[in-house]
């Protein structure tokens, strides 16, 4: 009888994800045997694997670097610059939302565990989303991450918000898995394989005579992804699941969640299907377009802060979306450094937001926000940067990022593309403004005793958001290494 051959493990690639997963299952485990543990374990816990996971990043790197991409366990699981850049970015993601949630729960008085558990294997599904080699591989990390982010969005459970946000979040979630589920079939009909590596390789080497199968497959597998990342006209879930969840998970769907899905995104259209890059670019052209646009146009009408930075991340989207339809090096290093910055202002942002909603997680209309750069001015301090960074004021990380993928579509000749941008950018320039003059030109009402009675603000959401604008600012004013590291991070094909 021949000896079956194991496949080979490389096991130092797989330390973020083994992290993050054995970090939330042996928390879940401790939790279920102890009756009640120290409220600082669990976000000590969270933020602890958070750290090593970055830690452990820094000799993967090197490892790639020197030696190159690999590809183990058959070809399934790759690791290149790329997947090291994202898992990063979910790793800062995943800290920073845990120092967001503590003073969170306990001013909601939520159970204390389930969350940092959930973002843990939400975090574990979007590593593996990052490093998928195989299409199976990648609808399996899009499961694990999305199946945690639905509970998470219900965690709220004396407020109907919250369960009608998890409700709708999950019904259109599953019709994008079946939508991605069946792009899968129907790209393994046309090319035999889910391999990314086996399927590039075969439209390289063959022309298809008939390519419907395959056209309808990358219109599938564009409508599923496209959902995750709330991309027009696949984003009707977002401003109400955003202005429902608790906003500290809202902080890890617009930055972790966002991150995977363009992970996927770029891994699958750019990476595997580069060749037939004029087939897919003009419905992704289209799609951008609508995203940067639709989305600046109806942040404007808002009044609550939560729903116009749910339709902000839209815009976000959009912009991410103009850099991955170049389908070029310089396109697809612009995406890595769009997600990195995003993710420092979206949960900068949203830490202010945790502050400012108060108790019941319901006071985000613009009249909260009235005087605050008078009542706490270190708080509106950063969440103006990270307004600032947001609108792509110059000396903000947003600027840099924001001409990356206008540059990008520009070299790519997406002249119209580019123009539609900019006057979304515009637009939405108004909708941060807007928060500006309330923050500082608008009177609250309050006397000197009013404001003596304010509580101190958390800790947790004050350093993130302090971090956060710091970091947008340093990315602002000296860009160079972001934007190297990003161009090491183009992702590479291997194995299969």
């Amino acid at each position: 009888m021949a000896e079956l051959a194991t496949p080979y493990v490389a096991w130092w690639a797989l330390v973020p994800l083994l992290v993050f997963s054995a970090g939330g299952l042996l928390l879940l485990t401790v939790a279920s045997l102890v009756r009640r543990l120290p409220d600082v374990l669990a976000p000590a816990w969270t933020v602890l694997a958070g750290a090593v996971v970055l830690v452990a990043l820094v000799p993967m790197w090197r490892q790639v670097d020197r030696y190159g991409a690999e590809s183990f366990l058959g070809g399934a699981v790759g690791v290149d610059g790329s997947s090291i850049f994202v898992t990063g970015v979910l790793a800062v993601a995943v800290i920073a939302t845990a120092l967001t949630a503590r003073d969170y729960l306990a001013r909601e008085a939520l159970p204390g565990v389930e969350l940092y558990v959930l973002l843990l294997l939400s975090a574990s599904g979007g590593v593996v989303m990052a490093s998928a080699n195989d299409l199976i591989v990648l609808f399996l990390g899009l499961e694990i991450l999305s199946i945690a982010v639905y509970v998470l969005a219900a965690l709220h459970l004396r407020r109907i918000e919250s369960q009608e946000a998890a409700m709708k979040y999950f019904l259109l979630g599953a019709f994008a898995s079946a939508f991605l589920l069946y792009g899968i079939a129907l790209v393994y009909g046309a090319t035999g394989s889910t391999n990314l590596v086996r399927i590039s390789t075969f439209l390289t080497t063959n022309v298809l005579i008939d390519d419907a199968m395959l056209l309808a497959g990358l219109g599938l597998l564009l409508v599923g992804l496209g959902f995750k990342v709330a991309a027009v006209p696949f984003h009707a879930w977002t401003p109400d699941v955003y202005q429902g969840s608790p906003t500290p998970v809202v902080a890890w769907m617009a930055a972790g969640v966002k991150a995977a899905g363009f992970a996927a995104l770029v891994r699958v259209f750019v990476l595997t299907f580069g060749t037939h890059a004029t087939d897919w670019r003009p419905a992704m052209q289209v799609m951008a377009g609508l995203t940067v646009l639709g989305g600046a146009i109806v942040a404007v009408v808002q009044t609550d802060v939560k729903r116009m930075l749910a339709y902000s991340s839209i815009v976000h989207a959009g912009f991410i979306l103009v850099g991955v339809q170049a389908a070029t090096d310089r396109g697809t290093s612009s995406v890595f450094a769009y997600l990195a910055v995003y993710t420092l202002l979206a949960v900068g942002s949203f830490a202010v937001i945790t502050v400012i909603g108060g108790e019941g997680d319901a006071n985000h209309g613009l009249d909260a926000y009235r005087g605050m750069g008078r009542r706490r001015p270190l708080l509106a301090g950063a969440f103006t940067v990270l307004l600032l960074g947001q609108a792509g004021i110059p000396f903000t990380g947003g600027f840099v990022v924001k001409l990356g993928v206008l540059a990008s579509a520009v070299d790519n000749g997406s002249y119209l593309l580019a123009a539609v941008a900019m006057l979304a950018a515009a637009v939405a320039a108004f909708v941060y403004l807007r928060i500006l003059v309330a923050l500082y030109l608008e009177d609250d009402g309050s006397d000197g005793d009013g404001r003596a009675a304010l509580p101190a603000a958390p800790a947790g959401p004050v350093f993130v958001s302090l971090v956060a604008a710091a970091g947008v600012l340093a990315v602002g004013l000296v860009p160079g290494p972001l934007l190297s590291l990003a161009r090491d991070a183009v992702p590479v094909l291997v194995g299969g």
